[in-house]
């Protein structure tokens, strides 16, 4: 056997370890009263026990985790009514108007779309942004670009807020054109 091949399966083998060990494997209490690795004082007595083998908290507010649950449950959807707090006029506007520069990041929950450095079509330097979209109202106080050149220097004013303006003007288009239909 290699090298790599026991490395692999060393890490395979350590990750299973680690999963394993967040499920809790269906006990309420997380341990049999054994004291095996947990902290003296700390086991567990039976099923209703509050806390972990590791002193942990197990239930109510001040739990680091509920029992039954997996890490697995972090991807699922828990409530199908929550919406995303982001204009989506805003939203597409913004990639529209931007769209000579390359998107690095994308966060529709918090709003903020991160664009790398491009250089605008007829222009001379490359420019880099980040669009925040705060709320889900159609509205220039919803809105705000940071502009960045190649240097590090800010942008001025005047340029900051005709894309503002570009981007707004763009996201009226959008929902116009959407009223139509």
């Amino acid at each position: 056997m290699t090298y790599s091949r026991a490395f692999r399966i060393t890490m395979a083998g350590l990750a299973l370890a680690s999963l394993a060990a967040c499920g809790g494997f269906g006990s309420r209490g997380g341990g049999s009263g054994s004291g095996l690795g947990g902290a003296p004082g700390t086991e567990t007595t039976g099923e209703d026990s509050l806390y972990d083998r590791a002193g942990m908290p197990v239930q109510g507010r001040s739990a680091m985790r509920t029992p039954g649950r997996s890490i697995f449950d972090v991807f699922r959807r828990t409530d199908p009514d929550v919406e995303v707090a982001v204009n989506r006029y805003l939203w597409n506007a913004s990639l529209d108007v931007l769209n000579f520069m390359p998107v690095q990041s994308i966060d529709p929950f918090s709003g903020v779309i991160v664009f790398g450095y491009g250089t605008p079509p007829g222009g001379g330097r490359a420019y880099r942004a980040t669009v925040h979209i705060k709320d889900p109202a159609l509205d220039a106080r919803s809105l705000v670009v940071a502009l960045q050149t190649r240097g590090g220097s800010p942008v001025a004013t005047g340029t900051r807020t005709a894309v503002e303006d570009a981007i707004l003007a763009r996201a009226r288009q959008l929902r116009i054109a959407d009223a139509r239909f």
